[in-house]
Order: structure tokens, then C-alpha cells, then sequence
């Protein structure tokens, strides 16, 4: 994720594109760049590599249904690339969500006390 922000940020041409075609051109291409930031920052910190996979997670699932209704696999002839991206990153949250498990479910039982 922390290699895309740099596209999202400096508006290339490709991240223009896929915002402006599912309607979210800036405010969802600078929304989704921080919400990115916030969760690789999440998962470099081993206290919170759980909220920061949960984070990720959600955002690739989106992106991969974006992908899967609006955008198309490939993208400006890339190939598939972002959206085999998506994917991995998908997988790779989903392991550390599996990895953490036992302490998802003890944080959550700990808020629902409070």
C-alpha cells in the first residue's frame, strides 16, 4: 500500500482515472491515500498490526469490488497489476487478522465491558 501513495498523491494519471470513473475525483483518491497511510503505519507497529490488517482488509475489499464493477481487471493496460495488488494485500491482511485472532477477540471482550 505504501508504494501506491505516492500516485495518489501526486494525482498520476492512472489514479485520476480510476477515482474519476467511480465518481470519488479528489476527495476519494486523498481520502483513500490517508486511510492507506494510517493502516501501513498500523501494521509496522506490532501492537496494532491487527488494526491496521482490519484497516487494509476493508480498503482492498473495496477497491477489488471496485475493480470487479466498475474499473475492469486491468486498468489503462496495466495488465492486472493493481488489481493483483488488491488482492495480495487482501490475502496478506487476512492472514495477520487469522495470525491475531486471540487477541481481537480478547480487545473486543474487553470493550464490551466498559
Amino acid at each position: 500500500m505504501l508504494q501506491t501513495l505516492y500516485f495518489k498523491f501526486t494525482a498520476s494519471e492512472e489514479s485520476v482515472y480510476i477515482f474519476t470513473t467511480v465518481g470519488m475525483e479528489p476527495w476519494g483518491r486523498y481520502g483513500t491515500g490517508i486511510a492507506e497511510l494510517i493502516a501501513s503505519v498500523l501494521l509496522l507497529v506490532g501492537a496494532t498490526a491487527w488494526l491496521g490488517a482490519a484497516l487494509a482488509f476493508g480498503l482492498m475489499a473495496g477497491a477489488i469490488m471496485m475493480h470487479l464493477t466498475l474499473l475492469g481487471i486491468e486498468i489503462k493496460g496495466d495488465g492486472g497489476q493493481l488489481f493483483i495488488y488488491a488482492l495480495s494485500v487482501l490475502v496478506c491482511a487476512a492472514f495477520i487478522l487469522v495470525k491475531n485472532k486471540r487477541e481481537i477477540t480478547a480487545t473486543l471482550q474487553r470493550a464490551r465491558q466498559k
